[in-house]
């Protein structure tokens, strides 16, 4: 059994090889029939027209082989990079902001120090291709600069697509435009993501709601993580490169479906939590196990368990809810 998966992550020591080869048996066919219907859809071009079709497609999966390629198109990264060129490569040669340096090199090592291909011996090593990355884009969007939580998706961005230029143009993508205000020193749109999902938790899942409130747990203590990483070391490798389809493709609405599937899911383990830490526990249990190994089933429940969830909806929910952290000061 192989120690490390095809991304170069080591797999824990109580890893259930027996269940992951069980679920991949049965995943590879999926994977193969996708595959075709994706060659036939690209037929050897560089393009793809959003349409209701493509979305049925990136719902069910896009294979690795086209993965940067379509994330590069959907998300508009493509155009930008294609729109200036040489752009990255002058960032890299401007003068450096010795702040920014330091911060981004104190995280090197702590960038999924589990990851093979991210180590000091790798040859190559991706830790370089990081730095780059995440300088370039300080010095691109000086209102971000550098913050904890970017090292981890510029790193899979990395993994995927092998290019640092392209990875610079997905990261800013996400930061700039799908996320906007997450990764901001006042952090304000990531604090108003995890007020929506509260409150989308109250009309969707109100015992759970109800069972938060009694035990004084915030949602900022169960879901800081789940949206700053974009789900990044908290569930499977390829659990969240499904997640991310969907996100480059349907925008932020598809972290607050993946999190109210996850609380749905195990809400009758979520209420048997007693008392505080116990709660915290459960929060944890519900990001393992077969359920979110599953991707495919997964996938196919995030779009069908939350119910109905409009971009209406969320923008009406983040205008109150930032309206209230804005009077909270």
């Amino acid at each position: 059994c192989c120690r490390v998966d095809p991304y170069g992550f080591e797999r824990p020591e109580d890893f259930d090889y027996a269940s992951y080869e069980a679920f991949f048996s049965r995943y590879l066919v999926v994977l193969t029939r996708r595959a075709i219907k994706w060659s036939k859809l690209l037929k050897g071009k560089n393009s793809v027209q959003k349409s209701v079709k493509v979305k049925r497609y990136i719902r069910k999966g896009i294979p690795n082989e086209h993965r940067a390629l379509v994330w590069m198109i959907v998300s508009g990264a493509q155009t930008n990079m294609e729109q200036n060129p040489g752009y990255y490569n002058r960032l890299l040669g401007e003068e450096k902001n010795h702040e920014l340096i330091e911060a981004i090199k104190t995280d090197m090592n702590r960038t999924f120090p589990n990851n093979v291909k991210f180590r000091k011996t790798a040859d190559p090593c991706l830790q370089h291709l990081l730095y780059n990355v995440l300088v370039a884009y300080g010095h691109h969007n000086k209102a971000v600069g550098y913050c904890q939580g970017m090292n981890f998706i510029a790193g899979y961005l990395i993994l995927i697509t092998k290019n640092e230029e392209e990875s610079f143009w997905l990261l800013d993508a996400l930061v700039g435009r799908i996320l906007p205000d997450y990764y901001t020193p006042a952090m304000l749109g990531l604090k108003t993501d995890q007020e929506v999902l509260g409150e989308l938790v109250k009309m969707k899942i109100p015992a759970v709601a109800e069972l938060m409130e009694r035990h004084g747990v915030t949602w900022t203590l169960v879901a800081l993580r789940w949206f700053i990483c974009l789900f990044v070391d908290i569930l499977p490798v390829e659990t969240v490169l499904r997640i991310w389809d969907c996100l480059f493709y349907e925008g932020s609405k598809i972290i607050f479906r993946v999190a109210l599937t996850l609380i749905k899911q195990h809400q009758a383990l979520l209420l048997e939590a007693n008392n505080f830490p116990d709660l915290c526990n459960k929060f944890r249990q519900i990001t393992q196990g077969p359920q979110v190994t599953e991707c495919h089933s997964f996938m196919q429940k995030i779009f069908t368990d939350p119910g109905s969830l409009s971009m209406a909806t969320i923008n009406k929910l983040r205008e109150t809810c930032r309206e209230k952290l804005l009077s909270q000061g």
